[in-house]
Order: C-alpha cells, then structure tokens, then sequence
C-alpha cells in the first residue's frame, strides 16, 4: 500500500514539496523511505503476532486486525491527499483520524500480545512527529482563497 501510494504520487512530489514552507525540524526527505521500510517491518511482524495469537482470521480477531487494517488504510490514504491531490486539509483529517485508529489498535492488542504492541510504539511516535508537520505545514502554507463570485 505504501508503496502504491509513492509510485501514485513520486512524479508532483519532490518540486511541489520543495515549495511548501516547513519548520526548521523538519526530516529529510531522504530519511522517510528508509523510516517507513522500518516502521513497515515492524508494524507487519507486529500484526503477525496478534494474527497468530488469535489462530488466524477468526471471529476473535475481527476487532484487533480489523482496527489494524483500517489504520493502514489511512495511513495509505495520506500520500494521495497531501502529495498527490495538495490536499493538506485533508491529510491533516486523515492523519488524526489515524492517529486515533493507531491508539486503538494498541489498546486492542494490549491484552493480546504486549510485544506486539510495543512493536507498534516507534509507528506511534513518527505518527506524532509527522502529525505535527502536518498541522505545521497546513497553518503556514494557506490554500489560495477561489475568487468571489459577483
């Protein structure tokens, strides 16, 4: 998915980005693939965990692993907003809402498999990261007001 949504959004991504005003603490755009490859890794063998420890795809996991799949799905669903469509009010929603989806995952899997939660934790902390450079971006780079129609 990941991937998918890089090879969607590579061609507008590094001109338009470049042109956006971001904070001084900003991360390098070189860092974010080898950090994703990571926090991908992590985030699979975690979920692998609470799969096999609820026997699979059963009525037990509905909860766990559908928490998890709906957070991937906005984590998916980010890229698109903010680099394909310029959308930055709607990455912004997207990335709240994920980050509230990723909370609730952990908490779903707490009882489940604590290892597999912490492997989520380092998610969780670029989640924040990147949702404030979200919020960052949005504030200081306004979308341009459509003409008043007369």
């Amino acid at each position: 998915g990941g991937l998918i949504g890089w090879v969607l959004t590579r061609k507008d991504m590094p001109a338009w980005y470049e042109r956006l005003k971001k904070p001084s603490w900003c991360p390098s755009r070189k860092i974010f693939p080898v950090a994703w490859t990571v926090l991908y890794t992590g985030m699979g063998y975690a979920s692998y965990l609470i799969w096999n420890d609820l026997g699979g795809c059963n009525s037990k996991a509905i909860i766990p692993l559908g928490l998890y799949g709906a957070q991937l799905a906005l984590n998916w669903a980010w890229p698109p907003f903010f680099f394909g469509v310029h959308n930055l009010k709607m990455a912004l929603v997207d990335i709240l809402c994920l980050d509230g989806l990723v909370i609730g995952t952990m908490c779903s899997w707490y009882r489940i498999n604590k290892a597999a939660t912490l492997l989520m934790v380092p998610y969780l902390g670029w989640l924040a990261m990147a949702t404030c450079l979200t919020i960052r971006i949005w504030k200081d780079n306004p979308e341009p007001r459509a003409a008043k129609a007369e």
